[in-house]
């Protein structure tokens, strides 16, 4: 994979949007499965996380119970101390950060409670499993801002046709 995908990703990100769309919608799951972990793995290679975060400075992941168990625990508060601090309670009804950028982000783009982040985190993007090709709406969010997900659908779709 060349770095072609990289360049001006985020104008080729909006402009194959509708694309992408057509794309998950017809896709053979099965197929884009067994593809997925393999295109993510050359992604990560590709891409430096850590050189652009826009996850992270730009939206936040769900905080689920046992999340805010475990973060709460390794910073020394209680439960309800860092709920009232850090999160709010979204439209779905689930907990996410008050603000962005993440509170967690350092200076350097790394995350102060990485070992114990929460599981939306871990798994961001979702390249490398079938929320990729069944949650079509994330997954459209996630390629207009995430270059990972950007490349992975592009190569997807190259191996699909």
């Amino acid at each position: 994979m060349g770095d072609g995908l990289l360049i001006n990703w985020e104008k080729r990100s909006a402009e194959h949007a509708k694309a992408y769309k057509a794309f998950l919608q017809r896709v053979n799951k099965n197929t884009a499965l067994k593809l997925l972990p393999a295109l993510s793995e050359e992604a990560y290679a590709q891409v430096d996380c850590l050189a652009c975060a826009n996850c992270c400075k730009n939206y936040s992941p769900r905080f689920k119970t046992p999340d805010i168990k475990r973060i709460s625990k390794v910073l020394g508060m209680k439960e309800g101390v860092f709920i009232e601090r850090y999160l709010n309670i979204d439209a779905d009804g689930d907990y996410v950060l008050q603000s962005t950028p993440c509170p967690f982000l350092g200076a350097d783009n790394c995350c102060s409670i990485y070992e114990d982040r929460p599981s939306d985190c871990r798994r961001f993007p979702y390249t490398d499993e079938d929320v990729f090709v069944k949650r079509q709406a994330i997954t459209l969010k996630n390629t207009s801002f995430c270059p990972i997900a950007h490349v992975v659908i592009e190569r997807l779709m190259e191996a699909s046709k």
